[in-house]
Formats: structure tokens, sequence, C-alpha cells
């Protein structure tokens, strides 16, 4: 028997009983079982237009629980038609979320016409999709309630183009929910992260410092506590940035390009930062700061560091650090480069033993720091 023989055969015998059934049960059983079918693969002119009608049949349905076996089958399905998707998101809520969180039926309109309803149970499933587009996210943040304006925030597949993100923020820049929230998405745009310094607490500050890049003049003014309660690691901030050059020179201009920093950098595998820093200092471009650096020789390194103005006694220090980075290399995995900058700390800490007591302190911090941190994720887990 065929596929399609199959799917009518089905069909025939289940719509006597969604129509016919005893009771709703037997009635939503069939549904699902109706649905199902419909769902198991491409249609026919034909076969569309039977089931949409036996669709429309359980849409129409008194019971909630048939009506509900519809929504919850095909609310993935993109053999529910968009007439009927938005005749089930009108319905009750446990009819109404599964297809308002999940339906490809549904268009930016009929979610936007969802958003404005005002329910806010309604809005967070519409937050809540897998793809959010910059259209609904814009109504959304502009006109939802809070606690969908949050649910939009924690979904990186919802579209936050620069307006979303101000709106957000002007609306509810005073909820620890929602600026929390932006902290934790995976990408914020720098002048966000710039706003959100003045509104949040230490502890979020700490966070944002980890999982976003600053301005650079802001990283700094935190690091010399122009705001007393803040602290920032400017190493970790390195590692955040896209404009390497403007971060270095912006260090530089505070006074903050120091010896210390630049050691710090190439400790936990920060070797762009190293580069930029050598090269500014020694006033010469980047591209030929990095091929000294990099010199397979001893001479290159030297020339560039005796250039760059920095102290003899630190020399072996920064040798070693280069000859380990060398040796290395990143696994490919996720977090590939964070588990590299804690290797790269610990054979420094173990091949050289003359580094000055408050670098050996800063790194056995930053180690013991991660360490707390993948406890707590393993015990979370």
């Amino acid at each position: 028997m065929s596929v399609s023989a199959m799917r009518s055969k089905l069909t025939q015998d289940d719509v006597q009983r969604l129509v016919k059934g005893k009771n709703e049960e037997e009635r939503a059983i069939a549904a699902h079982k109706i649905c199902r079918s419909i769902d198991r693969g491409p249609l026919s002119r034909k076969e569309r237009q039977s089931a949409e009608a036996i669709m429309e049949i359980m849409a129409q349905d008194a019971a909630e629980l048939v009506r509900r076996s519809l929504a919850v089958t095909l609310q993935n399905s993109p053999h529910l038609p968009r007439h009927l998707a938005r005749k089930l998101a009108d319905d009750i809520d446990s009819i109404a979320f599964p297809v308002i969180a999940s339906s490809p039926s549904l268009t930016d309109d009929d979610l936007i016409d969802v958003v404005r309803s005002g329910a806010a149970l309604r809005q967070v499933a519409v937050a809540k999709r897998n793809k959010v587009s910059a259209k609904v996210v814009g109504v959304l943040v502009a006109e939802g309630r809070e606690v969908a304006v949050t649910t939009a925030l924690r979904n990186n597949s919802a579209q936050f183009d620069t307006a979303a993100f101000d709106t957000a923020l002007g609306r509810f820049g005073d909820s620890a929910k929602v600026t929390d929230a932006f902290i934790d998405r995976k990408v914020l745009p720098v002048h966000v992260a710039e706003k959100l310094v003045s509104l949040i607490s230490d502890e979020a500050i700490g966070r944002l410092v980890k999982h976003h890049e600053l301005p650079p003049q802001l990283a700094v003014e935190l690091a010399e506590g122009a705001r007393e309660r803040a602290t920032i690691d400017l190493i970790d901030q390195a590692g955040q940035t896209k404009d390497m050059r403007r971060f270095v020179q912006q260090l530089h201009l505070n006074g903050r390009l120091s010896p210390s920093i630049i050691l710090r950098g190439l400790c936990t595998g920060h070797i762009r930062f190293v580069e930029w820093a050598l090269a500014e200092l020694a006033a010469i471009p980047h591209q030929r700061a990095w091929l000294m650096v990099h010199d397979a020789g001893t001479l290159g390194l030297r020339a560039i560091y005796e250039r760059a103005g920095m102290p003899q006694r630190l020399y072996a220090a920064f040798r070693t650090g280069f000859d380990i980075y060398h040796e290395m290399d990143y696994d490919g995995g996720a977090e590939d480069r964070e588990r590299f900058s804690t290797r790269m700390m610990e054979r420094v800490l173990t091949r050289f033993q003359g580094l000055p007591r408050e670098e050996l302190d800063y790194l056995l911090d930053k180690l013991d720091a991660r360490d707390g941190t993948d406890e707590q994720a393993a015990t979370a887990a």
C-alpha cells in the first residue's frame, strides 16, 4: 500500500472518530493521529484540500482537548494554514501558546498583532521563538511588558538592532532583570555596554567586563577607579577588543601601558595585545613588530624589547613566555581560547620561577578565579 493510500485510509477511519467519537478523549486521539499523518510528508493538491477541511473541523471543535491536539501536533508544521494558525493563536492560552511560540505559518504581522494584544504571556511566547525578526523585536521592546522584553533579550535568535537596544534600555534600564539579560547576550554593541555601566551593580559590571568589549577610555577609567566601587581587568578587556590599536593607544595615553600589564598579557596568552603594545612603545608599525616578536631567533625580540624601553630585569620572563607560546596551539574546541590562556599561565608558573611577586600573585589569582568558575559550572551541571 502506498504512503498516500495509507494516509487516506488513516484519515477516513479517524475522521469518523473525530466527528462521531463518544467523548472528547476519543476525538482528541483521532485528531492527534490525523495531524501526525498530515505532517509526515509532502501533500498533493487534493490531499492538502482534504487536510485543510479536516483541520477546520478540529479548530472548530467545542472540546479544548481536540483543539489543543491540533495546536500541539502541528505547532512546527508548514502544513498548518495561516488562517488556522491565527485562529488557534487567538484561542485560550493552552492552545494559543504552542502555535504562537513555534508556528512557521504565522507572519511578522501576525506576531505583531499578538504583541499588541497586550497579554504578557503571549508576548513571552513571541519572544521565545527560534527566530524573531528585527521588525517584531522593535514592536516588542516598544510596547511589550517587561517580562517579554527580558525574554527577548535572553533569546540570542531575537534580532535586536541599535534602536531596539536603546528602546529597551530607555524603558527598563532601572530593572535588574532587564540589565542582566543585556549582559548575558552573546553579542552586545559597545555603546550599549557603555550605557549599562552607570545603571548596574558592581557584580554586574564584573560580568559585563568579562563578557563584552568596553570602549577603551571607559575600560581605563574603570581600572583607574573613576567609579570607586568598580574593578576591571584590562587584560580581559584586551582579549575582548576588536580595535586593538585604539585600545593600546588609549592605555598609553593614560599612562597605563606598563611593563607589568604587557607581561600579564603575555603570560595569559593575549599575544596580539603584546604585539601591539610593543609596537606602540617602540613607535613602529604592527606588522614589523609582529616579525620581530615572532623571530625564530633571539635578536628580533631583544631589539624591539630594548627599543620599547622595557626593563632588562623582565626580559628573561618575556623570552620564556614567547617560547612557551610558540610551543602551544589552540585545541579547536568550544572555549579553546580560555583553555589556551589557562594552560599558558600554568606553564609560565611551572617553567619560570623568576617572575616578580606581584605578577606571580596576579597569575595565581586568575587561575583560582577560573577554577572557581569551573567548579560552579560542574555543580550546576
